[in-house]
């Protein structure tokens, strides 16, 4: 046995040392515009192995692989894997509206859930899918109208009236449409996006948590991985296949296009290519940005999220309930928490302070060669460096005070509230809709709100704001703890939450029947002292914005001068993408190499009954022992669970489809690698890693695990 382990590590070594001889170690960069592949990456994605045309890609007039790509909830992407509107995405993009659907009783997030018939799919209230329709270059029509305008005024007001005009003629009379102009490369392009939403999207299953969350925050970011992150959804549309509002008389969407899926599995130099909705990069950040970025934003939030957190963690693990109420609330702050903590790591192994301020400098030097460079160019950094500057206190106040007082529930129900009665309607048909909203709002937050946990964290972070910065930034509620609490904080927030009508639903609700004020309620009270504050303090931010995004816009378009004849793409801003790469394994640091994938053997090691992030259910364990995988193993019997790719993502990239050169889907992107968090500002060629779960172990688990092989009767795949 020994031997043939021996003989196992030596052929994985060798088959490693032969992939990084091969193969281009740089990892292709970009995140590319749909509408101009043809013109700047088909040529080298053929090359790579693509067997596709741009056309099949990308189409306006013909079904194209982009009308199977769906932005999910705004925050992620999803997939049509089959013709009637069934999607795949990601657990972690279906978390939120998994929690909402579950109760103690059925937990669906602890438990998972597999609908057994269109029946029992659970419709998943406030959730959207958007398909695109177009991108249509405008940047013509925006400086024709910008070039008229005198003043920024001026400026504002001809884009709001050509992004009118422009949206009107788009989406015409067809009331299913919706269109909005995007900024790209600073304000130096614009692209018109025109899209259609639909709003009847019905949970159809997940694994739970242990699998689809395997390794939590512990894992989150990290390569190897062996979660299973998948959720199914399906979309739901009128007679006509048109949007429409939630009806048991609505039918599944009959989509263009659907996915085919792929059983072939991956090979290392494999050609890959990922679509979706990456969120927000920065690549043309500069070095006082930067410092920006990891002294303040990423630094604040780090601190003040870390004890949150554990606070929050404290409540879950003491309370099932609690665990519950808090699931999505944890996972949405701990996922920017860890990866603020890893970028301002990378930063600083990277040295990617230094590299920022060696491209400007070779900026500067290009820019002061030309007496046309200095004119346009010239005061760009300059005026980006200012803006920083000038902002900077205003920032930390307003970041210390968002991240700690402005985190307590109790104060945001209170506000919301308040604002019912301090909101002059203009119809009672006007203020009957507020109300009916508000009062589903309300239901929403007390289901998922533990006065206990909300009291404790509120003192914790009332304590934080104090410490941290100086008597003359605090909110005045300071000044009361000091004269009428003797400066006992705990004692302040006591007083709030035992006299607060907002701790108890039942007398919020008693009072907006009864139209009576809340004004005076001591929750309220404390939002108003918070909101005397927060705004000048954002008006602050803001008042050199203006100057900021002029000296941006000029260094953009200087660098895109500078780089004159390259394929340069514009930062991600939540517009459909495609990136393309390889598999590939990496090597982290000396003497460690990572191999491309994982297999279910990996989640068998990482098993630790005594930790929640490492529990595996004892029926995926009688599977492994009986090596029960069906069609779904690798050709050496093995069980695959992830694989990387050397693909450029981000945020709002979780659950895009990764496919292969047939444009097939392979598996779904879910992470980034910790070693690269330091990739939404600046690409890191030799250790950027895009991690995805294979959809073998997608299939497995909703087929062998899940009992839900009916689904597979609806999909096309590839043996």
């Amino acid at each position: 046995m020994t031997n043939f382990l021996n003989m196992k590590k030596i052929t994985i070594v060798s088959l490693l040392a032969l992939v990084f001889a091969i193969a281009p170690m740089r990892a292709d960069e970009g995140m590319w515009l749909l509408p101009l592949l043809k013109k700047m990456n088909i040529e080298t994605m053929q090359q790579m192995g693509l067997k596709l045309s741009a056309e099949e890609i990308y189409s306006i007039n013909n079904s194209s692989i982009k009308d199977a790509i769906v932005h999910f909830g705004g925050g992620c992407t999803a997939e049509i894997i089959s013709s009637e509107g069934l999607l795949v995405t990601n657990h972690h993009c279906g978390y939120g509206s998994i929690q909402r659907l579950s109760s103690v009783e059925h937990d669906y997030l602890a438990d998972g859930y597999w609908a057994m018939d269109r029946s029992q799919e659970l419709p998943a209230e406030g959730l959207t899918v958007t398909f695109l329709e177009s991108m249509t270059d405008v940047t013509k029509d925006v400086e024709k109208a910008l070039k008229r305008a005198k003043t920024a005024k001026d400026s504002t007001e001809a884009m709001k009236q050509l992004e009118a005009k422009l949206t009107g003629k788009a989406v015409g009379d067809n009331k299913y449409l919706r269109a909005r102009v995007y900024s790209m490369y600073g304000g130096n392009a614009y692209y018109l996006v025109v899209s259609k939403v639909y709003n009847d999207i019905r949970f159809v299953g997940a694994p739970p948590s242990s699998i689809g969350k395997f390794g939590a925050d512990t894992d989150n970011w990290m390569w190897p991985r062996h979660t299973c992150d998948f959720s199914m959804f399906r979309v739901y549309a009128d007679k006509d296949n048109n949007p429409a509002p939630y009806s048991p008389d609505n039918v599944p969407y009959k989509p263009k296009q659907h996915l085919k899926i792929s059983l072939k599995g991956i090979q290392p130099n494999d050609f890959t290519m990922i679509i979706g909705y990456p969120g927000r990069t920065n690549r043309f950040m500069t070095q006082s940005e930067l410092v920006e970025q990891r002294d303040i934003s990423n630094a604040i939030s780090i601190y003040i999220r870390g004890k949150r957190q554990e606070l929050m963690m404290e409540d879950m693990l003491a309370d099932p309930k609690v665990k519950l109420q808090y699931a999505s609330k944890y996972s949405g702050s701990s996922n920017g928490w860890k990866k603020w903590m890893g970028m301002n790591e990378t930063f600083a192994k990277l040295d990617v302070e230094s590299r920022r301020a060696k491209e400007e400098a070779e900026f500067k030097d290009w820019v002061g060669k030309k007496k046309s460079r200095i004119k346009k160019y010239g005061d760009a950094l300059d005026k980006i460096n200012y803006a920083v500057k000038d902002r900077a206190e205003a920032l930390t106040i307003y970041t210390t005070l968002a991240e700690s007082v402005g985190r307590i529930e109790i104060m945001s129900i209170a506000s919301m509230v308040n604002s019912f009665f301090t909101t002059p309607f203009a119809t009672d048909q006007e203020k009957e809709q507020y109300s009916n909203m508000l009062d589903r709002r309300i239901a929403a937050f007390y289901k998922d709100y533990s006065l206990l946990t909300d009291r404790k964290i509120s003192k914790a972070m009332i304590n934080i704001a104090k410490e941290r910065l100086s008597e003359e930034h605090l909110p005045s509620f300071y000044k009361d703890i000091e004269s009428k609490f003797a400066g006992d904080i705990d004692a302040y927030v006591d007083y709030i939450f035992d006299n607060s009508i907002f701790a108890s639903e039942k007398k919020v609700l008693e009072a907006i029947a009864t139209e009576t004020p809340v004004k005076d309620d001591p929750a309220v009270e404390l939002a108003k002292s918070l909101s005397m504050v927060t705004p000048p303090l954002r008006v602050k931010i803001a008042s050199t914005q203006k100057i900021f995004d002029e000296g941006k816009k000029a260094y953009i378009a200087g660098t895109l001068e500078m780089r004159e004849g390259e394929a340069i793409y514009p930062d991600a801003n939540s517009t459909m993408r495609l990136t393309y790469g390889r598999v590939l394994p990496y090597s982290p640091k000396d003497a460690v190499v990572y191999n491309y994938y994982t297999t279910l053997e990996g989640v068998m090691q990482k098993e630790d009954p005594d930790n929640w992030e490492f529990i595996v259910p004892e029926k995926l364990k009688e599977l492994h022992r009986a090596k029960d995988y069906g069609r779904y193993a690798m050709p050496n019997g093995e069980m695959p669970a992830c694989f990387i790719t050397n693909s450029d993502i981000t945020g709002g990239n979780s659950g895009s489809p990764v496919l292969n050169a047939n444009g097939e889907l392979l598996g779904l992107a879910f992470d980034g690698n910790w070693e690269a968090m330091s990739g939404d500002i600046i690409f890191e060629p030799e250790l950027q890693r895009c991690i995805n779960v294979d959809i073998r172990y997608v299939l497995f688990i909703m087929d062998k695990f899940g009992g839900a092989g009916y689904l597979l009767d609806e999909m096309d795949i590839v043996e």
